[in-house]
């Protein structure tokens, strides 16, 4: 009865052998008699379930639906079997049970006795009275079904894109879900606690973005973002969540290195969508990092316009990831229900430990600081001002410059129409300058006194020429003069190569100029970004910071723009030509072109996909020379019907995060033999 049960749970996907339920919803077992054909009066029927690694809670299931809110079974008898249909409540503790049937004969002896049986219950999104309840199958193919997601990169007026395969039915992979929970501080101190906690998604989810990151506890991913992961794998190789979480349970428990924001997040909507939380992937542009909690990114300048920011100071990371989860929050007042910020990326303690959230969508907009949980820092995240210093020789702080307007832009997620984007930004703040953004800035403990917000007489802007990784281009930085009369001003540029979240890993190029703007009139200055200047600094990221400091000569005020250049990268090409059959090998041609002007060493594929095939890697050998083509193939058998998506990875010594991905429509043979003959 697995089949019937799995279908009708929508869990078919992750196994046909074994019993994977969700709550709220009937299942049915029958059991086969042996020596004795149940029958009432005579005998009666005990339904027993234990639940957690040592059978720690046991529950008596009553064979009648006395109470509202516990589980409860009914039977039916036909020849020799009894089918038994048992009704979880929609609150019950998801986790693995086990079941045990007993026979008792009038008198209370035990006449049979079944073995006791496994299966697992998870969260049920489509049952209503399941505080995960979403009533939009569309919405629950993709936040719950889809295994194929994109993750966004880039910058806010440049998104790049990242396939990532979740793989949440994969093989063993709920089983890794679950020992994920079970290595979680709280489990392991007191594990009767833990599980009457399970049916909460609001601690299901808390406790999952605590254990992703391996900060405090026997999580999963190590962080790391300072360039060195020759003892591990580098976080730009992965291309989904699978390989992690094997990993992980292979090694006992022990922590996988690294991860940053995007494989942090991608881990995390892999384990809520296989528990049965609806969840999506966000990235925030221009997403602050403010270390002291002041809502401001403070910047700190010397006389020379050099920065002299230190210790553990405010950034602004070119793009953050996080997720959302879908559910109700009966622990706080209404009208915070539906999306859940919920981060774990480890950037600053919440309660002690490395964790974020759940933090309701609504509560940031509207700038509910005081709502559990973390809702300052996410608020922070999207809204902060940024704040430019001058620091004098002397010590003193001078603040030149404050802008509303550059932190959190283009919110994203992927659209459940198709790979495309769904800007999600208005779900998160009011528009910008608007009446009511002001009200929710008082509301949230902001200063509201916009120091320099508006055009002053001098602008700054920032262009440049298609970037494409490995070849020379311009930057053009344009100074506009809006007042009556010239203005004298210094202008200072620098191209930095930075990864996303604002490591600086080089400076590229430096420009001083001292200039004389006309009235009504443009300056522009052309900064020459060549490949032999950023290609020896650029980090995995391949990203160029160029930022503009312009100082009038008479005024004590500093105009600062900048702008995140996302370099170009080359495409994979993947070629598959049979028809995709289940257990039937399929060969793809993978092949890729040196972009750069120098030789690249240690060039390896990484190949993996839902229903394809498990992470594998080919290797390459020698030097891959500039311009040179490389082709190797890979072969593999599907394993699960439907539409699938084949990710690869391309990784050297010099050239990083290289990616590719390529559609496959896998039929089952039956399939195959049916299908319309194609014209």
């Amino acid at each position: 009865s697995c089949y019937e049960n799995n279908h009708s749970h929508r869990t078919e996907e992750m196994d046909m052998v074994r019993l994977l339920v969700r709550r709220g919803q009937p299942f049915s077992v029958v059991l086969q008699c042996t020596d004795h054909i149940p029958r009432l009066p005579d005998h009666q029927l005990n339904l027993i379930l234990h639940l957690g690694k040592n059978n720690e809670v046991v529950l008596k299931v009553s064979d009648s639906q006395q109470d509202h809110g516990k589980w409860w079974f009914s039977q039916c008898n036909a020849q020799g079997e009894v089918m038994l249909t048992l009704h979880s409540p929609a609150d019950a503790p998801v986790g693995l049970y086990s079941m045990t049937v007993v026979l008792l004969s009038a008198d209370g002896q035990i006449l049979e006795q079944t073995k006791s049986q496994t299966f697992y219950l998870l969260f049920n999104p489509w049952c209503k009275d399941d505080s995960v309840y979403l009533p939009s199958e569309e919405l629950l193919q993709e936040y719950i079904l889809n295994e194929n997601g994109i993750l966004y990169q880039g910058s806010w007026d440049d998104i790049t894109t990242v396939p990532w395969n979740f793989g949440q039915f994969e093989k063993d992979v709920v089983d890794i879900c679950f020992e994920v929970l079970d290595n979680s501080p709280a489990a392991l101190k007191n594990s009767e606690m833990d599980i009457a906690n399970r049916g909460s998604p609001v601690y299901v989810s808390r406790t999952i973005t605590a254990m992703v990151n391996a900060n405090d506890d026997r999580g999963v991913v190590s962080g790391r973002w300072d360039g060195e992961y020759s003892d591990g794998v580098a976080p730009t190789r992965w291309t989904g969540s699978v390989p992690i979480l094997r990993r992980w349970s292979e090694g006992g428990g022990q922590k996988v290195r690294y991860g940053q924001c995007w494989v942090f997040t991608g881990v995390a909507c892999t384990v809520l969508r296989c528990l049965g939380i609806p969840t999506r992937c966000i990235t925030n542009y221009s997403s602050a990092h403010d270390t002291d909690a002041n809502i401001s990114v403070d910047y700190y300048f010397n006389d020379q316009l050099e920065s002299v920011s230190e210790g553990r100071k405010d950034s602004i990371w070119n793009y953050h990831c996080w997720v959302e989860s879908w559910m109700k929050r009966d622990d706080l007042p209404e009208g915070y229900d539906g999306w859940q910020v919920l981060d774990p990326t480890p950037q600053e303690r919440s309660d002690g430990v490395f964790c974020c959230g759940p933090c309701p969508v609504n509560a940031v907009k509207e700038g509910e600081v005081g709502l559990k949980y973390d809702t300052p820092f996410v608020f922070s995240e999207v809204n902060a001002d940024l704040v430019v210093w001058i620091v004098h020789p002397d010590g003193e702080r001078i603040q030149v410059s404050q802008n509303s307007k550059v932190i959190g832009r283009n919110i994203s997620t992927k659209s459940v129409y198709g790979d495309f984007t769904e800007d999600i930004t208005a779900n998160y703040k009011y528009p910008e300058g608007s009446m009511k953004e002001r009200e929710v800035y008082k509301k949230a403990g902001r200063q509201v006194g916009q120091k320099n917000e508006g055009p002053g007489q001098l602008e700054l802007f920032i262009k440049h020429a298609p970037a494409i990784h490995g070849t020379d281009f311009d930057v053009i930085i344009e100074v506009y003069n809006a007042g009556r009369e010239d203005t004298d001003a210094q202008l200072i540029v620098t191209s930095n190569a930075i990864t996303y979240n604002s490591i600086h890993r080089g400076e590229c190029q430096r420009k001083t100029t001292s200039l004389t703007v006309p009235a009504h009139k443009a300056h522009k200055e052309v900064l020459r970004l060549q490949y032999d200047h950023y290609g020896a600094c650029v980090s995995e990221h391949h990203m160029i910071r160029v930022t503009a400091l312009l100082q009038p000569t008479d005024q004590d005020n500093i105009i600062l723009q900048e702008i995140n250049i996302p370099l170009k990268m080359p495409a994979l090409h993947i070629k598959i030509i049979e028809k995709a059959i289940v257990s039937r090998k399929l060969t793809a041609h993978i092949s890729f072109t040196n972009p750069l002007p120098v030789s690249l060493q240690g060039g390896v594929f990484t190949v993996e996909g839902a229903g394809l095939t498990e992470a594998k890697e080919i290797k390459t050998h020698g030097k891959i020379e500039p311009g040179q083509a490389v082709t190797v193939k890979f072969s593999f058998k599907p394993t699960r019907a439907g539409l699938r998506k084949l990710l690869v990875d391309f990784d050297s010594d010099i050239l990083r995060d290289v990616k590719g991905e390529a559609t496959v429509i896998v039929r089952t043979k039956m399939q195959n033999r049916n299908a319309v003959t194609e014209i």
